[in-house]
């Protein structure tokens, strides 16, 4: 195990390093210069190319690069946030845990609906509640989920004021939630029928055990290794979700200070909400993995 934990660990740096070194490069070749974007009317010229200084703006690419990298990588600087006048770890501590608040709440809304109507839909494998289920999973997932969060404003807080458009969680971690349920309530289900089928379930069944402890005891148990794996990529999901969720109903989490950093050109926050958002992804592959290899002797060995 320890063998395995290491060659994830050295592929998952280079990884996070490779990530960051292309983000680097792309947003500074972008257009639009970060002192312009945020700069008062009555600044100077003089003023201008002073801040270009204090930030290290005038410099050449490759000598930033070399700077950032070397005050990342052997101090832990990620540089003072442009548009905030900050350290940048400061702020995204402070935005941070209302983006893993959303999360979480996400997660339980998508795994609690998700296993209700996939195991629903695979007892009643080819019926109406089946096929009615499905559909509806298709709806879910194929719909944007600003489209989704849009409606959910306008339903939930005009037609019926039942929550406020913005600063509540209940909105967005239903829209996040129910949005990622329709693609793992499919495969809750295809897992369900998958083990149903096996021998040990018709063993269960011959003796004389009730249907719903043969379904959820001895075949969802079975069925919930898969949805390890899945569980460690619903992360990146809430990542990729919650910037766009986090905007729709002014969520001040994250995704939200990623989309202003973008819009202020503020790259040592961009850098470091990129860094911290692929820190996340890579975590949650790998504790996938770890939990995969502990549940499958066959991975382990391998």
């Amino acid at each position: 195990m320890a063998g395995f934990l290491l060659r994830r660990l050295a592929a998952y740096l280079l990884l996070l390093y490779l990530i960051l070194t292309v983000t680097f490069f792309l947003i500074h070749l972008a257009p639009g210069d970060p002192v312009r974007m945020a700069e008062d009317q009555r600044m100077t010229r003089e003023q201008r190319d002073q801040l270009h200084r204090i930030y290290h703006l005038d410099r050449p690419l490759p000598e930033q690069y070399l700077a950032w990298l070397s005050a990342v990588a052997l101090h832990g600087d990620w540089g003072i946030s442009f548009s905030h006048q900050r350290p940048v770890t400061t702020v995204i501590a402070d935005f941070l845990p209302r983006t893993l608040l959303l999360a979480g709440a996400s997660l339980v809304v998508e795994y609690a609906a998700a296993l209700l109507f996939g195991i629903a839909a695979a007892r009643r494998s080819g019926g109406a509640a089946d096929h009615a289920i499905r559909v509806l999973s298709v709806l879910l997932s194929a719909q944007p989920v600003f489209w989704l969060g849009l409606m959910a404003i306008l339903l939930f807080s005009y037609v019926w004021p039942v929550f406020p458009a913005s600063g509540h969680l209940a909105l967005p971690a239903l829209v996040l939630g129910l949005f990622s349920a329709g693609s793992t309530l499919r495969f809750v289900r295809g897992s369900l029928l998958e083990v149903m089928s096996r021998d040990f379930i018709r063993a269960a069944r011959a003796k004389g055990l009730s249907e719903a402890r043969v379904v959820w005891v001895h075949g969802l148990r079975n069925a919930l290794t898969p949805l390890i794996q899945l569980f460690g990529m619903a992360i990146p999901a809430r990542l990729n979700g919650a910037l766009i969720v986090e905007v729709v109903f002014s969520w001040p989490g994250i995704g939200w200070l990623i989309f202003t950093s973008v819009a202020t050109r503020d790259y040592p926050l961009l850098l470091g909400t990129t860094a911290l958002s692929a820190f996340l992804v890579i975590m949650g592959n790998l504790v996938a993995d770890l939990m995969h290899a502990a549940a499958d002797p066959r991975v382990r060995h391998a």
